[in-house]
C-alpha cells in the first residue's frame, strides 16, 4: 500500500468487506461508490443536513464527516441493513403508513436517524428538550422530543409532520390529532 491509501476492513450491515481506499475517503463515498449501497444520500456533504446519517456501533453518525479508515473496527448500519430480511422495521413500516416522506432523499437518514432516536430515548440519553435530566428521570418521547432529537435532519420538502407522527408511532406513543406536532 502507498502512505496515502489503506487496506481497511469495514463490517457493513453484518457482513465484512475489505477494500483499499485513500486516507482521505469518507465513510459515506466508500459506502457508496465501493460498497454499492446507494441508500445512504449526499446531501451537502458538510455534516448540516443529516441525509448522509448511517449508525455506527448503534449510534448516529453523518457518514460524510467521517473517515472510512476511522471506522474500521466498528459495525455499521446503513438503510440498507435497517430491516430484518423482507421484514420492514417498525420505524420503516410507520414511515409507509403515515406518509413520512415525500420526494425520499432525505428519507434514509431520517429513519436511520428515528431508529437511534427511539433506542437513545430507551437507554435515558435526555435531550435539549429533556425537562428533567436526572439519571433514571423519565421522559416521555413526545412530539417536542422527537422535533429536538430530529433536529439534525433536514427535510427539504417540509413532511416534518408527518416524520415525528411516524417516530413516536414506532416508539409506541402515537402523537394524537390533538397533540402539537409543528413548532
Amino acid at each position: 500500500m502507498s502512505p496515502t491509501r489503506s487496506e481497511i476492513s469495514l463490517h457493513v450491515n453484518g457482513k465484512t468487506h475489505t477494500l483499499s481506499a485513500d486516507n482521505r475517503t469518507t465513510l459515506l463515498d466508500a459506502l457508496r461508490e465501493q460498497l454499492g449501497l446507494t441508500g445512504t444520500k449526499k446531501g451537502c456533504d458538510h455534516g448540516q443536513c443529516g441525509a448522509c446519517t448511517v449508525l455506527v456501533d448503534g449510534r448516529r453518525a453523518v457518514s460524510c464527516l467521517q473517515l472510512a479508515v476511522a471506522a474500521e473496527g466498528t459495525a455499521i448500519t446503513t438503510i440498507e441493513g435497517i430491516a430484518d430480511g423482507d421484514q420492514l422495521h417498525p420505524v420503516q413500516e410507520a414511515f409507509l403508513e403515515l406518509d413520512g416522506y415525500q420526494c425520499g432523499y432525505c428519507t434514509p437518514g431520517q429513519i436511520c436517524s428515528a431508529v437511534a432516536v427511539i433506542q437513545e430515548h430507551a437507554e435515558g440519553w435526555p435531550s435539549a428538550a429533556t425537562d428533567d435530566v436526572r439519571p433514571g428521570a423519565e421522559t416521555a418521547l413526545d412530539a417536542e422530543e422527537i422535533r429536538e432529537r430530529m433536529s439534525g435532519n433536514l427535510c427539504r420538502c417540509g413532511a416534518y409532520t408527518a416524520i415525528v407522527r411516524a417516530v413516536a408511532q414506532a416508539a409506541g406513543n402515537p402523537v394524537t390529532a390533538e397533540t402539537k406536532v409543528m413548532a
